[in-house]
């Protein structure tokens, strides 16, 4: 059975992945596995798709509500 993995949209910040996650190519090989990280979501990380904590310099500011997730 799989982990359960959440993602955590953080106030104005990143969105906070716990758990493990394969990181996988358009045919299907695993890339990179991680664990426990956060991606960037204001685009001024250094390090993308990751956050490296730019968003606090550039005052990074986002919509109070982004609504229901759309599958």
């Amino acid at each position: 059975m799989s982990e359960k993995v959440t993602a955590q949209v953080r106030e104005n910040g990143s969105i906070r992945i716990t758990g493990t996650v394969d990181f996988v190519d358009a045919e299907g090989n695993v890339l990179e596995t991680k664990e426990n990280f956060s991606l960037c979501r204001c685009g001024h990380s250094a390090n993308k798709p990751f956050c490296d904590g730019a968003h606090k310099a550039a005052a990074f500011i986002a919509p109070t509500y982004a609504g229901p997730v759309k599958a």
